[in-house]
C-alpha cells in the first residue's frame, strides 16, 4: 500500500519505530515562567533573533540601491519573518487554546509554502526574463505568492477544523494537499533555486567561490531538518522533555536565510560588462550598467 500522503511517517518513537496515530513517546514540556508553561523557549527566542534579523537584512537590501533583484529579496525576506512571527505561536508551546493554535499553525504552513515559492521566483529573476523591481514583477510575485498562501491556508484550516470532508484525514493522518503542499512542494522550490543559481553562477557569472555561499546554505538547512525528523525524539528524551530539535531546526534555519542574503548580496556587486540576457533591457533608457548578477564582484 502506497504511504504517499500518510503524516504519520514523519513522526517516531524514541526506538525509531514508526509511530501511528502521531505518538511523539517524548512529550515536550519545556520550562515554566510565571507558573505558566513555555514549552518551546529556545525557539521562540531565536524566532524573536529571526525577525530583528529580517528588519536588518531588509534595511541592508534597501542600500544595495542598483542591485538586481533588490524588491523581489526582501519580499523574500518579509515572508521569511511571516514564518518567523507565526511559528513563535504555533511551536511556542504557549498556547492553550486548540482553535487559536489550528489558526497559527495554518499559517505557519502557508507562510512556509509561499517563502519557499518566492524563493523560487527570486532564482528566476536573476535571468531577467521579466525586468526586476517594476510593477509586472512585483505582481507577479505578490499574485502568485498571494494565491499560494490563502490555498494552502485554507486547506490546512479546513483539515484542522473540518469544515469540508474534502482534506479530512483518515486514520493513518493521510492528506495528500497538505502532504504535497508543506512537504513536496517546499522541496521542489528549494532544488529548483539551487540548480538555477548554480547555473547562473557557474555558466553566467563563470565563477566558483559564490557557490560556496549557497551550498553553505543548502547544507545548513539540510542540518536543521535533521534535528527536526531525525534527532529530535533523542534529544528531547536526553534532555527529559526540556527541548527538542526544533530548537536547533530554528537556528539552522535562521543561519541558512542569512548565508543565502550573502550568497545573493556577492553576485549583484560591480557593474554588468556583457550583454543582459532579456534583450529588452538594451533598448534606450535602460542602464546596462547598473549593478547585477551578470558581473561578478570575484572577476
Amino acid at each position: 500500500m502506497s504511504q504517499f500522503g500518510k503524516f504519520h511517517l514523519f513522526f517516531y518513537t524514541s526506538d525509531n519505530s514508526t509511530a501511528g496515530p502521531i505518538d511523539r513517546s517524548c512529550e515536550l514540556r519545556g520550562f515554566i515562567a510565571n507558573n505558566e508553561p513555555l514549552r518551546n523557549l529556545g525557539s521562540i527566542i531565536l524566532c524573536g533573533f529571526a525577525l530583528v534579523a529580517v528588519v536588518y537584512l531588509i534595511w541592508r537590501s534597501e542600500r544595495k540601491q542598483a542591485a538586481v533583484g533588490r524588491r523581489e529579496m526582501q519580499i523574500f525576506l518579509l515572508m521569511y519573518g511571516v514564518v518567523s512571527l507565526a511559528e513563535i505561536f504555533s511551536v511556542g508551546g504557549f498556547i492553550t487554546s486548540t482553535t487559536v493554535l489550528k489558526w497559527f499553525s495554518s499559517i505557519h504552513i502557508a507562510a512556509i509554502a509561499t517563502t519557499c515559492w518566492i524563493l523560487l521566483l527570486n532564482a528566476i529573476v536573476g535571468y531577467q526574463i521579466l525586468d526586476d523591481g517594476t510593477l509586472l514583477s512585483l505582481s507577479l510575485f505578490l499574485v502568485s505568492g498571494a494565491m499560494i498562501f490563502i490555498g494552502t491556508g485554507y486547506i490546512a484550516l479546513d483539515t484542522g477544523f473540518g469544515y469540508t470532508d474534502t482534506f479530512k484525514p483518515d486514520a493513518d493522518y493521510k492528506n495528500y494537499g497538505l502532504y504535497v503542499l508543506y512537504f513536496l512542494f517546499p522541496i521542489v522550490c528549494l532544488a529548483g533555486y539551487f540548480i538555477l543559481e548554480s547555473i547562473l553562477v557557474l555558466r553566467v557569472l563563470g565563477e566558483t567561490r559564490p557557490m560556496l555561499l549557497l551550498a553553505g546554505a543548502a547544507v545548513l538547512f539540510a542540518i536543521g531538518q535533521v534535528f527536526t525528523f531525525v534527532i529530535s525524539v533523542h534529544l528531547c528524551n536526553a534532555a527529559d522533555g526540556r527541548i527538542d530539535g526544533a530548537l536547533f531546526e530554528t537556528l539552522f534555519t535562521l543561519l541558512a536565510v542569512i548565508t543565502l542574503w550573502s550568497f545573493w548580496s556577492s553576485i549583484t556587486e560591480d557593474t554588468w560588462v556583457d550583454e543582459p540576457l532579456n534583450p529588452s533591457m538594451s533598448d534606450v533608457g535602460y542602464d546596462t550598467h547598473r549593478s547585477g548578477r551578470f558581473d561578478s564582484q570575484y572577476a
